[in-house]
């Protein structure tokens, strides 16, 4: 910013919202986000902010918070409580900016900055009225005209605002005083909201997803989840010596006398050797007391109850000894490690039974529609149900636990009670309603829910109209097209990216492979389609799929992303479940 001094704001996060019904509107939700985190946004690279209003456990450290004093006082007197918090200079420039202004942006305010370096500007709407509470000051000015005020509290803001100021026209100081305000503001950001990348979209998932908080569980419970501390060994391996091969346990040097007993695998009788002595042993176990060695079936020779090593066999010990693999305390897998079949036999190997652990992650499904059927005969206008019964073997692919599924009706208020009644769950899968048709009720509910909207759309067909949002207790809503086909699609695109940042892991690489046929399937827009891979390697996309079904991947191995450009490359393989296609 082209000022001669430090730039700092105050950001007003209190107030009554009377016309509101009382309610916290800095946290009301716009366009999948806080207002307040919105005007924190714009002002981020200010040197200093204050928010004035009741304090927030949620806020960045750096951020100072105050409360006008008293509780409610009005504008004024908030501003004055925000200015009193700032160790500014005379020529240093104030922001003040409301938190109900959805749309602002970090270049409105530097512009409103240079006017008020010096004196004071204002943010002027589309209607030209003068926001007053969207405004930058000269320390000095807005020092003078807060001490030529007799009172602070319950003033209206027109009596701080000096004689001469400048007036700024913007064309984000739209703000929501009004249910209505907040409405047609939500509506605006849905017009305004623009695709992304599914690269864009599974960093954004990855980058706004608080991992889940660790809980200690039983392994055979755990397939699916990471774990939080490293896996480490209560018992060595072998815990005991053992033989590593049928053969012969022998003390000494030979040749040796063979003794009648066999020592078989899990036997407990109390054997000892003396020196010159052999008994028949089997794999796996526990060598006798005195045997110093094991000679395997094909390198031994016995004679008249006389045991040697044959001739030419090498001179070796086929003994598995105590700790060979391990010894109480090793690390069997470090933290991040995905809980599978490897660990869990591992760990069983080690005497653990119990880990800490971030998931498995939960996931309870929705399917919407009035015009879908789960079970009887079809009727005019509806469509059988192809999804429900395969979701859960694809979430399960994905590493999550499917715990339920539903289907919802298409009314207003549906997905409000669908949002705030699964709880016990980690993330919601709603097939259906995202899209913006009369019907599709999905980003309005979870506006009113309060969550915040991580991908809003994304650039890729199918699969354009699909959400990731997480709503305010941590929850995550992914909310997938309806037609079979995008909803597979986009689940196996998104889904285990959604599961990675939950269970707080590294993204895996990437599988990719060259398509052939590059330039056959190459679209205008991202597409992701099945593919078959070939004798050689490579593999042959399909150049389109209809997707109301999913007869179309029926005997393919993978879906491929095919990017619009960059064809040529080798593209990002989504393999399909080997029992799925």
């Amino acid at each position: 910013m082209t000022v001669s001094g430090s730039v700092h704001a105050i950001v007003l996060a209190g107030g009554k919202a009377s016309r509101m019904g009382g309610v916290d509107k800095p946290a009301l939700v716009v366009g999948g986000r806080r207002m307040l985190d919105t005007a924190l946004d714009a002002v981020a690279d200010c040197e200093c902010t204050v928010v004035v209003g009741p304090y927030r456990d949620d806020l960045p450290q750096h951020i100072v918070q105050v409360q006008e004093s008293p509780s409610g006082a009005g504008p004024v007197a908030a501003v004055a409580a925000g200015f009193a918090a700032l160790d500014s200079n005379p020529e240093d420039v104030i922001v003040v900016i409301a938190s109900d202004l959805p749309f602002v942006c970090a270049e409105t305010v530097r512009t409103l900055a240079e006017r008020g370096s010096g004196g004071a500007a204002f943010a002027v709407d589309a209607d030209d009225h003068v926001q007053f509470l969207f405004s930058a000051w000269s320390s000095s000015v807005l020092g003078a005209q807060l001490n030529a005020l007799d009172s602070h509290a319950n003033q209206p803001m027109k009596f701080l605002v000096p004689e001469h100021y400048a007036r700024v026209p913007v064309t984000d100081g739209i703000d929501c005083d009004t249910r209505s305000d907040l409405e047609e503001a939500r509506a605006a950001s849905r017009r305004r909201s623009s695709p992304v990348s599914i690269d864009g979209a599974r960093q954004a998932v990855l980058d706004g997803l608080t991992p889940l908080t660790p809980a200690r569980l039983p392994l055979a419970d755990a397939y699916g989840a990471a774990l939080a501390e490293p896996l480490t060994a209560a018992e060595a391996c072998p815990r005991q010596d053992v033989s590593a091969m049928d053969g012969y346990a022998v003390s000494g040097t030979g040749p040796w006398h063979l003794r009648e007993e066999i020592r078989y695998a899990g036997g407990a009788d109390a054997l000892e050797l003396d020196a010159g002595e052999a008994v028949r042993i089997a794999t796996g176990a526990h060598l006798p007391r005195g045997a110093s060695t094991v000679i395997r079936d094909e390198h031994a020779l016995v004679e008249d109850g006389l045991l040697q090593r044959a001739q030419d066999a090498p001179v070796r010990d086929d003994a598995r000894r105590r700790g060979e693999d391990w010894h109480p305390g090793h690390t069997l897998a470090p933290a991040g490690s995905r809980v599978g079949p490897a660990v869990v036999s591992a760990a069983a190997s080690a005497e653990v039974t119990t880990a800490l652990v971030r998931g498995p992650v939960r996931a309870h499904v929705v399917v919407t529609g009035d015009e879908i059927r789960r079970d009887g005969p079809l009727q005019d206008g509806q469509t059988r149900d192809s999804l429900s019964p395969i979701l859960p073997a694809l979430l399960s692919h994905c590493g999550v636990h499917s715990t339920s599924s539903a289907h919802l009706r298409d009314t207003p208020e549906g997905f409000d009670e669908v949002l705030s009644a699964i709880t016990d769950t980690d993330v919601i899968v709603i097939v259906g309603a995202t899209g913006g048709g009369a019907a599709d009720n999905l980003r309005l509910a979870l506006d009113r829910a309060g969550a915040r909207v991580l991908v809003g759309r994304v650039a890729v067909r199918p699969g354009g109209s699909q959400i990731t949002a997480t709503l305010p207790d941590g929850r995550v809503v992914l909310g997938l097209p309806g037609n079979p086909y995008a909803a597979v699609a986009t689940l196996l695109a998104m889904l285990p990216t959604i599961v990675t940042a939950l269970v707080g892991v590294a993204p895996r690489a990437a599988v990719v492979g060259t398509v052939v046929n590059a330039d056959e399937v190459r679209g205008d827009v991202t597409r992701i389609l099945p593919a078959t891979r070939l004798p050689d390697g490579h593999w042959r996309v399909d150049p389109s799929v209809r997707t109301a079904h999913l007869a179309g991947i029926i005997g393919r191995d993978a879906l491929v992303i095919v990017h619009s450009e960059d064809a040529d490359l080798p593209a990002e393989l989504i393999p399909l479940p080997t029992s799925f296609a």
